[in-house]
């Protein structure tokens, strides 16, 4: 018997990466050509195969570790004719994520000696049989990852159906359809608070109440949409530091172009809302202050070239948020028409997934009931969001003596990792400007 050190071998460009998964421990007995951990890049994941057989006696990374060629990854006891193995093999590539259109194919690897016999290896000991969600890392590739996040699905909860039991783009897209029709539930969809009892915060159980006990109840169920946008909104609440600056616009002038707009498309049936003016405005001022059109991924900001605005609609079975795409290339009227029509299916549950995904920047709007500020919560991956309550009447100091003016209250909450106070409130200050002038928009 002789012992083994096995070595990261050759993983191409990347100077580091992570281990996302080990698939061995020690007392294992492994074959050559066999995974024994996953590693991550921020552009692909793959395993490591074994260079040798044998059984594992030490482990020598963890989750997390950070590993390069060369790297030992483990101690084996091997059979003394086995310890003059083959050369470590290319690691084999799990579920990379799909290149960009413009990016050109790499060639592919031609397997070594070893690799050639590996199926035959790989069929009578599979090198990993995923389970049940066990606390480990999901089996996906950093793009899945990426747009289950953007979605808001738990990929702990999703069956894999590629290779190895990976999970793919088309398992979330199967496994949001079947949460959205009611044929599958998520843990956060249980009958404790969306996000879990608090355990995992370290604070105290939810408190469980017979409230029966002090007087008639009733006991509803929660619509699907409430269940899920529950779950979203629980995780943005906590993961993002919230930060909410209120300001307030004159619209007086505004109100009346809206009035006449509105005589003057009467027959054409386009109604014009303050929330158009609102979309077009916002519109501009992302234009120039760009970090309220980024997001976060990872230790970088996106910064987005496109403004597809987000507005939340309220339904009979909850709140949902159609996103307008392409904002800055439509008009006023083109802006009105698709906000009535897009409330309409939100109303009658007809939208679909792909009408409420792609936002940049969301818009909530209480103007038809009342309040003056709110706290709205922004809208993961987003960086801010725009609250908007009931204009009111209020006399204002021009100078000579108080005027009535329409006054639109507005309350802007943004994600204090990406903006900072001051940057909120020159963002509020200028979009205050060209709702009080909206000939500034055209600037």
């Amino acid at each position: 018997m002789a012992m083994q050190e096995v070595k990261v071998p050759d993983i191409g460009d990347f100077a580091e990466v992570a281990v996302i998964e080990l698939l061995v421990k020690p007392g294992d007995t492994v074959k050559a050509e066999q995974s024994l951990i996953t590693v991550e890049s921020d552009k692909a994941s793959m395993e490591i195969p074994s260079s040798h057989a044998g059984v594992v006696k030490e482990l020598k990374v963890k989750i997390g570790d950070k590993v390069a060629e060369g790297s030992v990854v483990l101690v084996l006891e091997t059979a003394g004719a086995e310890a003059a193995a083959a050369p470590a093999p290319t690691p084999a590539p799990a579920a990379a994520p799909p290149a960009p259109a413009a990016a050109p194919t790499p060639a592919p690897v031609a397997p070594s000696p070893a690799a050639v016999s590996a199926p035959a290896v790989a069929a009578a000991v599979p090198a990993h049989v995923p389970t049940a969600p066990s606390g480990k890392l999901p089996h996906a590739s950093p793009s899945v990852r990426k747009f289950a996040r953007e979605l808001g699905v738990p990929l702990a909860e999703v069956k894999g159906t590629g290779h190895k039991g990976r999970i793919t783009d088309e398992d979330i897209k199967n496994f949001t359809k079947a949460v959205m029709s009611g044929g599958a539930r998520t843990q956060a969809m249980g009958t404790a608070p969306a996000g879990g009892d608090g355990a995992a915060l370290g604070l105290l159980p939810w408190p469980k109440v017979d409230f029966a006990k002090f007087g008639e109840v009733e006991r509803k169920d929660l619509s699907r949409i409430k269940k899920i946008s529950g779950a979203n909104l629980h995780r943005n609440w906590v993961m993002i530091p919230h930060v909410t600056h209120h300001e307030h616009a004159d619209v007086t002038e505004l109100e009346a172009l809206r009035v006449q707009l509105n005589k003057e498309h009467e027959k054409a049936g386009v109604k014009f809302t303050m929330l158009a003016f609102v979309i077009k405005a916002c519109v501009a001022a992302l234009k120039k202050f760009p970090e309220f059109n980024a997001s976060l991924d990872g230790d970088a900001l996106v910064y987005k070239k496109y403004f597809h605005i987000g507005f939340a609609a309220d339904t009979p079975n909850g709140l949902v948020v159609p996103v307008l795409k392409d904002a800055d290339q439509k008009g006023i009227v083109q802006i009105s028409q698709e906000l009535a029509e897009m409330s309409k299916k939100a109303r009658d549950g007809k939208l679909t997934p792909a009408e409420m995904t792609g936002g940049c920047f969301s818009i909530s709007s209480l103007g038809g009931i009342g309040g003056r500020y709110f706290t709205p919560i922004v809208n993961a991956p987003e960086v801010a969001i725009l609250g908007l309550t009931k204009t009111f009447m209020e006399p204002v100091w021009d100078g000579k003596a108080f005027a009535p003016r329409l006054t639109l209250p507005m309350s802007l909450s943004y994600d204090h990792r990406v903006i900072d106070g001051a940057a909120a409130a020159r963002f509020a200050a200028y979009l205050s400007q060209l709702l009080g002038d909206f000939r500034r928009v055209a600037l």
